[in-house]
């Protein structure tokens, strides 16, 4: 016999149907490979198309509001920007007024590859809502409350 406490199957079925966390990882994953599918032409992930329309800005943020915006720590920005910036999409110079910041800047080949994903992108998220029983604006709204 062990000694280890006892959680009655009912709680797994009440998790499995109630957990805000695993239904938003679920989500997230099926919209991830629905989008990195798609995006695949364009020579983008999902996550590459969301971090270069983060950089898709008049000015070159610094790298700081561009891990918030994304929910990343900067050693996970740094690793994500690697891929783009030797590919001549993204790049990283000094911030004048601040030599130890760094901006990021979308280059024009950057640009031109992240112009090709975006109608992709408008499709995909057409077809998504469309499928949608509830609203969207609903789901967002739920979404940013509880990311903030």
């Amino acid at each position: 016999m062990s000694n280890l406490p006892v959680i009655p199957y009912s709680t797994t079925i009440h998790v499995r149907d109630t957990c805000l966390c695993l239904h938003a990882q679920r989500a997230a994953r099926a919209l991830a490979r629905r989008f990195d599918a798609a995006l695949k032409p364009s020579g983008l992930t999902n996550q590459q198309f969301s971090l270069m329309m983060a950089l898709n800005r008049p000015e070159p943020p610094p790298m700081g509001p561009v891990a918030r915006l994304l929910a990343m720590d900067r050693t996970t920005l740094t690793a994500a920007l690697k891929p783009l910036s030797t590919r001549g999409w993204v790049s990283v110079e000094p911030d004048p007024k601040d030599r130890r910041g760094r901006l990021l800047r979308l280059t024009s080949e950057g640009a031109e590859a992240l112009s090709s994903a975006v109608p992709i992108w408008k499709q995909v998220h057409r077809d998504i809502e469309a499928g949608l029983t509830s609203d969207p604006q609903v789901l967002r709204q739920g979404l940013l409350e509880v990311s903030v």
